[in-house]
């Protein structure tokens, strides 16, 4: 075990994290800031840590695990590597796009003279053969043994339900509960498993950053409680003052027909709910606590499984989310179409606009526009927006339970419901992305802008980029729609923002910048 010398402080390092928009991510990279450590994170979309808080204080490079040439030139003067990566969908091809990118990511890191590696994968049950494994952990665990082959020291950490505000696990374990006073559940709800504070997984993490060289092994980590799922989600209701829960387990319910009802009952979607349900059957305990060898804890640490939902709970009421468990499922790829690509590149581009004068500031008028979403809701035939995001859901997209991560601000990457924030100039643009399923691209574009006698105005685009037949005929079918809910969307955020109490105008100090 390392001790810090008063006499001689430790060199700070320099470290590399990879998953810096995902939900471990997000949080890791502040903490090693404040640990004295220097940052680099690699990213394959860099503007999407734009508005994170710590983003002037790391440096940020563009790449991507499955290039080799990009995580090469990411790891040269690295001390430590963190793997945070995972592709968590039951694709049929995840396995292999995991093992290809951890294999570039554990060759590069001997090539280039990398100090340690870092990986947070999950815990398996012991005694169980790798074959019986659900695909989700089976590939958390050759992902593991790649990077502890690899010739670089190496720290895999194993972990089992993470438990702290965004994360998955959370969320799947707060809408089940909220919503539910009668549950008929899967048989995994009385296997036991020992969960893990979210804060605990980030000491182990940065702690790890200083191990011993000959140290490079496996270590499980969890918090003191060994409970079951039932266990959890009546914790749950008493924490949050709700009456107690009727829970009744029927074992037909498969892992497949799992992720079906989670997908339906609670935010997360069904592409992330099956290998979660999947990972629930086993019994998922950690053998050995030898990471406090390396990494000691502190009096009242690890946290209990109560005070880890306390300070969740605590965080969600306080809207003080910092990172969420959907900012990391973006799809499309780089090579995608942007609505501000020139002539849209030779292809159709269908387009839904609607302009008003509004009767307040622009400043009020930028308030309604970035509250939209979550408990706000989207200022238009409630039913309308109901009804596709059941539909969404019902065919394994993310429908419109996401929400938000803060009720307020918003900032590039975040999910909003079915849309993803692509572009944000604060006080003037909003550009939301659809993630809901369509045969085709989509965007939502909203404007606060002022007139040349100082009026606010706001303008509203929906941008459409069909795909094949399919997609053409999906716009012409629901386009006679578009006035109630675009049209109304548009009137309805002027009448909010007319409501809201006076603001700046333009003449006036304080007004937002044109």
């Amino acid at each position: 075990m390392t001790t810090n010398s008063a006499e001689k402080p430790e060199k700070p390092l320099h470290c590399l994290v990879t998953g810096a928009t995902g939900y471990i991510g997000g949080r890791l990279v502040p903490e090693l800031l404040e640990a004295g450590h220097r940052v680099r994170c690699m990213v394959r979309t860099p503007r999407k840590l734009r508005d994170y808080p710590w983003a002037a204080d790391v440096e940020i490079v563009r790449g991507d695990v499955t290039d080799a040439d990009s995580v090469a030139s990411a790891m040269a003067d690295i001390d430590v590597a963190y793997y945070l990566v995972h592709a968590l969908t039951t694709g049929a091809d995840f396995e292999e796009t995991d093992r290809g990118a951890a294999t570039i990511f554990a060759e590069s890191a001997a090539r280039e003279g990398v100090g340690r590696i870092v990986y947070l994968g999950g815990l398996t049950p012991p005694g169980v053969p790798e074959r019986e494994l659900s695909p989700h952990l089976r590939s958390r665990d050759e992902v593991g043994r790649i990077l502890l082959d690899s010739g670089v020291p190496t720290t895999a950490l194993r972990a089992a339900v993470i438990i702290g505000s965004g994360s998955a696990s959370f969320e799947m374990l707060r809408y089940l509960t909220e919503r539910l006073p009668v549950m008929v559940t899967p048989s995994w709800v009385s296997t036991r498993i020992q969960p893990i504070a979210v804060r605990d997984v980030l000491r182990y993490l940065v702690g790890s950053a200083r191990m011993p060289r000959d140290v490079s092994r496996t270590f499980d980590i969890g918090g003191p409680d060994v409970i079951t799922y039932r266990e959890m989600m009546q914790r749950y209701a008493e924490i949050a003052a709700l009456p107690h829960r009727l829970i009744l387990p029927v074992p037909m319910l498969t892992p497949r027909l799992s992720s079906h009802w989670i997908g339906l009952v609670t935010p997360v979607p069904r592409s992330i709910a099956r290998p979660l349900a999947e990972s629930l059957r086993y019994e998922v305990v950690c053998q050995e606590h030898d990471i406090a060898r390396y990494v000691p804890d502190r009096p009242g640490q690890p946290f209990t499984f109560e005070k880890a939902l306390r300070l969740a709970l605590q965080r969600v009421r306080e809207a003080r989310v910092t990172t969420r468990w959907s900012s990391a499922s973006v799809p499309g790829v780089p090579s995608d179409p942007l609505p501000t690509d020139p002539d849209w590149a030779g292809g159709s581009l269908y387009t839904d606009v609607r302009e008003l004068d509004v009767e307040a500031s622009q400043e009020a008028l930028w308030k309604v526009v970035e509250g939209i979403g979550g408990d706000h809701g989207w200022y238009s035939f409630p039913l309308a927006w109901a009804v596709r995001g059941w539909l969404d859901r019902l065919v394994g997209g993310v429908g419109l339970r996401r929400g938000r991560r803060d009720t307020d601000r918003l900032r590039v990457g975040d999910s909003l419901d079915f849309w993803r924030v692509e572009e944000i100039e604060p006080g003037h643009l909003l550009r939301l992305r659809a993630e809901m399923r369509l045969p085709g691209l989509a965007w939502l574009e909203m404007y606060a802008e002022r007139d040349e006698r100082g009026r606010a105005h706001y303008r509203q685009r929906a941008l459409f980029h069909p795909r094949g037949l399919l997609g053409h005929a999906y716009w012409w079918s629901v386009s006679p729609f578009h006035a109630i809910v675009f049209g109304g969307m548009a009137r309805n955020i002027a009448r909010a923002a007319t409501a809201l109490p006076s603001s700046p105008t333009a003449e006036e100090p304080g007004a937002l910048p044109r």
